[in-house]
């Protein structure tokens, strides 16, 4: 999400920032700012950003005086070493603009969120590798603003920055020890098919810290699929996708710990989000109890004319004023907010991975998520179709109850041709049924030790299959290192543009991954059941090589990315040996 700049404020505001012990004045006692905070309520499911640095105060004032907004969620407080301030230049606990707005936002009933990071800034333990100066840096916020809730906004090359993260989940714990009633929210960019691997990994780091994230909040904006983008369904669609990520990182992950924030009217990829789309996110949210609604932003809920440089105040779209806020709080009073919501039972399904290539007398596994989306838990029966003659494929167990997994065993026979099959997985409900397919690819037996290998790994077959890739990449014939093919990887602002294909090798063996690549922060590496990368930035091909042992399993997954906003990435003649 976006962070406006500062204009005259900033210019004239003292350059004063917390201190790395975390010290700074406060503008009232930390004690009757928490003990307001707390009487206009611990918890709200509808608190949508407003920017603190862009004078739209006004705006936020009418929200909550004439539309019974109940919280919002400031932002950005951004990370500059181990100070920390708002916007720009304005300091945290001794701001004469934004403290006294929050101020009298409390005062008129409103609970606040405090929002670290966005699309222009970095939360404190991004920019700070002083364990105890994160730990107080965040700790002065609760102190100095008298919240129980808190914000990181993690964005572009961030998400991808595990160290930090490591440090943001530390943190975390330690305030949560500290602070029995904080509660802390994780906002990362989205597709529709669910978090970017990066996203996952943001979970996992929780998970490996002891703590878990209260609200996985995705930005549920900026998908780049084109101007005509169904953003309602879209947004729901990556609620699904991203809740069984979710469950597969901790299975007791609901749909009470996901928060969906959409921007409001024109997106920057061209695309509108209307309010027939914030409809359709209420009354999906209301089915099926989402923790918390928002959006990008209350800033922008009113009309305006002109272009793109109107869109941090305005939607550039034909509205009323806070119509976005009026559409989405009536979820503060339905069933939402953590409750459960409709009657009728449904539920996802998906794999992890999609996509395998195994050797003839090999074998290959994948998970099977399933996650309720509405109503209550069912039982789900899995089924497989479309294996070719000599490829078995089973389920453990065969049966789950929705919100559980199970693990797919696809079992190549020696028989068994070389090829690209791809197989139907379906689970069967009591509601009814949903689908997904496997893509496996069967290739020789191999040879040097070894397992499967890397199936059309030149890019010679016309076709990405068994490569799976997110945002728009692609085979081209230009540039090429070899043959006629070769693959473009196309990031964006949100996305790597990956591409993975997952192999089964012979376990607790050495191998060598290879590729020619060319390009911007080109990346070639191996995930799961190793982990190994590198990267080059040229202009011509280079090769690069990646060394790695299996573990148990013998699966890894090979992938090739580029870098958040960056240019194209070419790859071409991979090989494992």
């Amino acid at each position: 999400m976006r962070l406006a700049r500062l204009s005259g404020l900033a210019a004239s505001a003292c350059a004063f920032a917390l201190a790395a012990t975390g010290a700074a004045v406060a503008l009232a006692p930390a004690s009757s700012a928490a003990t307001a905070d707390a009487a206009g309520g611990s918890v709200y499911s509808v608190a949508p950003y407003v920017d603190m640095s862009n004078g739209q105060e006004g705006l936020l004032d009418t929200a909550i005086t004439g539309h019974q907004l109940k919280a919002y969620t400031a932002a950005f407080v951004l990370g500059e070493g181990c100070d920390q301030v708002w916007g720009d230049t304005l300091p945290i606990g001794d701001d004469s603009y934004t403290d006294p707005e929050i101020a009298r936002a409390r005062s008129e009933g409103a609970s606040v969120i405090i929002s670290s990071g966005g699309a222009s800034g970095l939360p404190l333990a991004w920019t700070c590798t002083t364990q105890s100066s994160i730990d107080a840096g965040y700790q002065a916020l609760i102190d100095d603003y008298g919240v129980t809730r808190l914000d990181f906004d993690i964005e572009g090359a961030a998400v991808a920055d595990t160290a930090a993260a490591a440090r943001q989940m530390q943190a975390m714990k330690d305030l949560e020890a500290a602070n029995p009633s904080l509660q802390f929210s994780v906002t990362l960019p989205v597709l529709t098919s669910g978090l970017t691997n990066d996203g996952v990994n943001i979970l996992k780091a929780a998970r490996n810290a002891g703590v878990r994230i209260d609200v996985v909040n995705i930005m549920t904006m900026d998908y780049y699929a084109g101007t005509g983008a169904e953003m309602g369904q879209g947004a729901i669609d990556a609620a699904k996708a991203t809740l069984a990520q979710m469950q597969s990182v901790d299975s007791g992950y609901g749909y009470a710990d996901l928060g969906i924030t959409p921007m409001i009217g024109k997106n920057d990829d061209g695309s509108t989000f209307t309010l027939a789309d914030a409809r359709t996110v209420e009354n999906f949210a209301a089915q099926n109890g989402v923790g918390r609604l928002a959006f990008w932003s209350v800033d922008r809920d009113q009309p305006c004319g002109g272009s793109a440089n109107s869109l941090p105040t305005c939607s550039e779209i034909s509205q009323s004023s806070l119509a976005f806020t009026d559409a989405f709080v009536p979820y503060e009073g339905s069933s939402g907010g953590g409750g459960g919501g409709g009657t009728s039972s449904d539920f996802s399904l998906s794999l992890s991975p999609g996509s395998a290539s195994v050797a003839q007398g090999g074998s290959a596994t994948a998970s099977v998520a399933t996650a309720t989306t509405s109503g209550s838990a069912e039982s789900v029966a899995l089924t497989a179709s479309g294996a070719p003659s000599g490829v078995t494929v089973s389920f453990s167990p065969a049966s789950v109850t929705s919100g559980s997994a199970s693990t797919l065993t696809a079992a190549v026979g020696s028989s068994a041709a070389a090829g690209t099959y791809p197989i139907t997985v379906t689970g069967t409900g009591t509601g009814g049924t949903h689908s997904a397919t496997y893509t496996l690819t069967v290739t020789g037996s191999g040879g040097g030790g070894g397992g499967g290998s890397l199936a059309n790994a030149g890019f010679e077959t016309g076709s990405l299959g068994p490569w799976t890739c997110t945002g728009g990449s692609t085979l081209v014939t230009a540039p090429v290192h070899s043959g006629g093919h070769a693959l473009q990887v196309t990031p964006d602002a949100g996305s790597t543009g990956e591409c993975d294909q997952t192999v089964t090798l012979s376990p607790n063996h050495s191998y060598t991954l290879t590729g020619w690549v060319q390009g911007p922060y080109a990346y070639l590496g191996v995930s799961g059941g190793a982990t190994a990368s590198t990267w080059s930035n040229g202009s011509s091909w280079n090769q690069l090589k990646v060394s790695f042992t299996t573990g148990g399993s013998g699966t890894v997954t090979v992938y090739v990315h580029g870098w958040y906003g960056q240019g194209d990435v070419y790859a071409d003649d991979l090989a494992l040996g």
